[in-house]
């Protein structure tokens, strides 16, 4: 009976955890400002906004604040997605951001950031039509960063930073074999980052990442106890911005994201013992460029393309059923209008194409999705 009842729970957790994942670069966001978006996620060298703490904490020492900025936004997801070509039903989702940067003195900079990086769910009547009766899938997840920390001018040309990463996460789970109700665990990593100024037309930033250790999960049920860890991911970044006239920029970041250390393969304890949801993530390298122009002293427009092969082979789409992990190019679009002096707007559209797999271990399941996203930003720079 304990092997029978593991087994269910086992193959229903593989089912429905990787549902949750609901971003572009496999379960990591472009970015969490309008600005960001808008550059397509290439924002390693050339940072535009406070957000940067989150990506890069070295960039607050070069935004040009003389006093303070602030940097508020809210972005709305759609990704249309099916299982099996059945729909889910649920289609939107808010991802709320905020930072702030404050210049201390000539050399120090202090800021703080809260960002959705990742989450949300899906809402699926049936993942399995041709099985007899219905298999519901039903999960919510968000996943969310405050990160504060500073920024130090070590000359003209080089200035670093670090940040702390404090992680939230919150998740439930229904299907025809439990109900696990929404709970929340905390977590704590750090990032740590640079830019040199090459010259007036050339700069380069670097960042690292580290693995937010998160707490466990656990949820009691009336057959026993659940339980598991999703760590977030390490990630590394570098990027070359150019500037080959004035109001005009382009750059271009690659990034590396380590999937398979967090999501390969995830103990999962159940009421019958102890297993394992093998996943079965690959590692993820991220290519992104963007180009911003200003068009005059009130109005930049940006546009940006970032690709990254889905982490979620055919081989383990039995696995990841309905996730929403898979796509792999952006288009994006953003324009910034200057209202006066301190205060300004900026507003992004990113395209997410159409991306499907089909497994390749004879079941013939197939997990479709592509997005929308839009964000609205106001700054304030002082």
């Amino acid at each position: 009976m304990k092997k029978q009842l593991l087994s269910a729970a086992v193959s229903a957790a593989l089912v429905v955890m990787a549902h949750s994942a609901h971003a572009t670069n496999g379960d990591q966001m472009l970015g969490v400002t309008a600005t960001q978006w808008g550059m397509g996620g290439a924002i390693v060298a050339a940072p535009q906004d406070a957000s940067t703490i989150l990506y890069n904490p070295a960039g607050l020492a070069t935004l040009g604040i003389k006093d303070v900025r602030f940097d508020m936004g809210v972005g709305v997801l759609n990704p249309p997605r099916q299982a099996n070509d059945q729909d889910s039903d649920s289609d939107y989702y808010l991802m709320p951001a905020g930072a702030v940067a404050f210049n201390v003195n000539d050399k120090l900079f202090l800021g703080l950031n809260m960002g959705g990086v990742s989450g949300s769910g899906v809402d699926f009547a049936d993942v399995k039509p041709l099985l007899s009766g219905t298999q519901a899938v039903v999960t919510t997840k968000q996943s969310y960063k405050i990160a504060p920390g500073f920024a130090y001018k070590v000359s003209d040309q080089l200035s670093v930073g670090a940040a702390l990463q404090i992680g939230y996460q919150s998740l439930a789970i229904h299907n025809n074999s439990f109900t696990l109700p929404q709970t929340q665990v905390y977590g704590a990593g750090m990032n740590a980052g640079l830019i040199y100024k090459v010259n007036n037309a050339v700069q380069v930033g670097a960042s690292w990442t580290s693995k937010t250790s998160m707490d466990e999960f656990q949820w009691n049920s009336t057959t026993g106890p659940y339980s598991m860890t999703l760590d977030m991911p390490q990630i590394f970044a570098l990027g070359v911005a150019f500037k080959p006239m004035p109001g005009l920029l382009i750059e271009a970041d690659v990034k590396h994201i380590g999937f398979s250390d967090v999501l390969g393969q995830v103990p999962f304890q159940t009421p019958g013992g102890l297993s394992s949801m093998n996943f079965g993530w690959d590692d993820q390298t991220v290519y992104a460029i963007g180009v911003q122009k200003e068009i005059n002293d009130k109005t930049t427009v940006r546009a940006g393309f970032n690709y990254g092969k889905s982490p979620i082979g055919a081989e383990d789409v039995d696995n990841n059923i309905g996730s929403l992990a898979i796509t792999e190019k952006h288009l994006s679009l953003g324009i910034t209008r200057k209202f006066n002096d301190k205060v300004s707007g900026s507003l992004a559209y990113t395209h997410a194409f159409h991306n499907e797999i089909t497994s390749n271990t004879g079941t013939n399941t197939t997990i479709e999705l592509e997005q929308n996203i839009v964000n609205l930003q106001v700054s304030y720079k002082y």
